[in-house]
């Protein structure tokens, strides 16, 4: 069975504050270093309804509100936050290499992937402790090539403004192969 190198995660929160918002939908891919997809994982995490319909709220949730609207109604049917970290943690015990990164001495350490992944992380250092042990320092930001190419080569990546997990973490590995293929001299699909 083919392992997983790369941790791709998105989280959908009921804001933007770790201080105060909860986790509300997680997704997750693994894949090899060419990104190639090996195995995903999506679970909803039990929020109390009405901090639900408190903090989703505002432009951002009203020009969403067909995504804020189906987590409020998979929230009846979500699991408890420390059950969906455990049974994250244990998909990715099963489908990721057991590896040493020795140039990032990150031993046995998971890279984590994704789109302004600095923010997912906050949730993730807040609410699941567990999984941030295993997570390296570094993590793989697409966030970083959006801005070199829209800032320098005028470039941009349109991504579906879906707001929902796994169609969104999709959407950041689209998007990094998106820019991948456009480094001149690229050796990325070569080899």
């Amino acid at each position: 069975m083919t392992k997983a190198s790369l941790l791709w995660v998105d989280l959908e929160m009921t804001g933007l504050d770790p201080e105060v918002d909860k986790i509300v939908e997680v997704a997750a891919i693994g894949t090899d270093w060419k990104l190639n997809p090996i195995c995903e994982f999506t679970a909803t995490v039990k929020v109390d309804e009405d901090f639900m319909k408190e903090r989703m709220v505002g432009e951002f949730w009203e020009k969403n509100s067909e995504s804020r609207d189906a987590m409020i109604s998979a929230n009846a049917e979500s699991e408890a936050s420390e059950v969906v970290e455990q049974r994250l943690l244990a998909w990715i015990d099963q489908n990721f290499v057991k590896q040493s990164i020795d140039d990032l001495k990150g031993k046995g350490k998971i890279i984590l992937a994704g789109n302004s992944i600095h923010q997912d992380r906050r949730f993730i250092a807040r609410e699941w402790r567990n999984l941030e042990k295993r997570l390296h320092y570094r993590m793989l930001d697409v966030s970083a090539w959006k801005v070199y190419f829209e800032g320098a080569m005028k470039k941009r990546f349109v991504k579906p403004e879906i707001h929902r997990a796994l169609d969104d973490i999709q959407g950041s590995i689209d998007e990094l192969k998106w820019y991948l293929s456009k480094v001149e001299g690229s050796e990325f699909w070569k080899n």
